[in-house]
């Protein structure tokens, strides 16, 4: 059991934020430079840097409208500044009505009626006073386990991941759903080739076909470009690392997940209502799944890896744990928790699975994490399938 007295913030949809962010959305690529100056004289805030919102086909504007809503909703953010272009492809007025639903303080500005960057900026500035008072004005209160909704990635993984670092993460997934918290894992083309293991843990029919469906689906999207990732693996720095093909790092990605039923299957950046173990379909690129997750409502991430990928999100504070005993030393301004005692045999992945659960709470009630404290976690990244026009 958590021995820490963890604190939040209680939304208006009764989710519980974990951080209480200001967080500056562009709707388009085109005034990420805005978002970028405007946010580096708040305190407390985040920009959501991104390279949608424009010349894309309809479903991926759609979509892209739909993940900033997400973020939106996100129980870490506390209100929203949002700026538009002014002829960009999202609908800004969606998004503003997403914040009033969610009682967040909001305001929108558009750069083209500004009159450019600096009056934007101005403009942008002056309001936020009025945004913060209100986002100031939440207060913390003591939280249980069973509002923790944890994120789970790894990334940089080499052959240490599948024995020490994502084991060891697992290990702290079972701990939270057995204290009735929730998480969330994904990263659909690396369940390809260990999906067999994943289906006999499914709660019921509806969710195994899911799962099933989701990989067949990744599996497909990817022949169509002439490639068939089984017996192969596409990623230099895995191959690097000692793995040989999508199938053996499939088996290693998966055992972050813990042992816990499945109970269910989630779309891209799709909400998460219930409780538990969920999957979500999503790819392996660092700031795309972890986009995916913060719009599904996760309020933290826990980021496995071996060779040590230092990638934060701006916000959803994310725990780096690492398994490579040369990699965990070159990289320790990035690690929260090193996993390489397993690999050496000092610890067992049961004790470094109660200190990442441990390092959890501690994060939960405000600790920071050593990429929000590099700042290491400026930019997202949205999954989208079609050509830009």
């Amino acid at each position: 059991m958590c021995e820490i007295n963890m604190l939040g913030y209680e939304r208006n949809d009764n989710k519980i934020g974990l951080r209480n962010y200001l967080a500056i959305i562009p709707t388009v690529f085109c005034v990420n430079e805005v978002a970028e100056v405007v946010a580096s004289q708040i305190p407390n805030s985040k920009p959501l840097l991104h390279t949608h919102g424009c010349c894309e086909l309809k479903p991926d504007l759609e979509r892209t409208t739909n993940i900033l809503c997400g973020l939106i909703n996100n129980p870490n953010v506390g209100g929203c500044l949002i700026i538009s272009l002014g002829c960009e492809g999202v609908n800004n007025e969606e998004l503003i009505q997403t914040a009033n639903r969610a009682g967040k303080s909001s305001y929108c500005v558009i750069l083209q009626k500004a009159g450019g960057m600096t009056k934007c900026v101005e403009a942008c500035l002056e309001k936020i006073p009025e945004i913060q008072s209100q986002i100031n004005a939440s207060k913390r209160k003591k939280i249980e386990l069973s509002d923790i909704v944890l994120g789970i990635k790894c990334g940089s993984s080499d052959a240490t991941s599948g024995f020490a670092a994502n084991p060891a993460v697992g290990s702290a997934v079972d701990i939270l759903i057995a204290h009735e918290g929730s998480a969330i894992f994904g990263e659909t083309t690396e369940l390809i080739g260990a999906e067999h293991l994943l289906v006999n843990r499914c709660a019921n029919n509806e969710t195994r076909d899911s799962l099933v469906n989701i990989v067949k689906r990744m599996e497909e999207k990817i022949k169509r470009t002439g490639v068939d990732m089984r017996g192969s693996q596409p990623t230099p720095g895995n191959i690097y690392g000692g793995l040989t093909t999508i199938e053996e790092k499939s088996l290693g990605a998966i055992s972050k997940s813990g042992t816990t039923q499945i109970q269910g299957v989630l779309e891209y950046g799709q909400t998460l209502l219930g409780h538990g173990l969920y999957v979500m379909d999503s790819p392996g690129k660092e700031n795309e799944i972890m986009t995916g997750l913060a719009s599904g409502g996760v309020n933290i991430i826990v980021f496995s890896t071996g060779g040590g990928a230092p990638q934060g999100f701006p916000i959803v504070p994310v725990i780096k744990v690492a398994s490579n005993p040369q990699k965990t030393i070159i990289m320790k301004e990035h690690v929260d928790i090193d996993a390489s005692t397993i690999i050496n045999g000092v610890e067992s992945v049961e004790n470094v699975g109660r200190k990442i659960f441990t390092e959890i709470c501690a994060v939960a009630s405000g600790k920071k994490t050593k990429a929000e404290l590099l700042g290491y976690d400026k930019t997202i990244g949205i999954y989208v399938d079609g050509p830009s026009i």
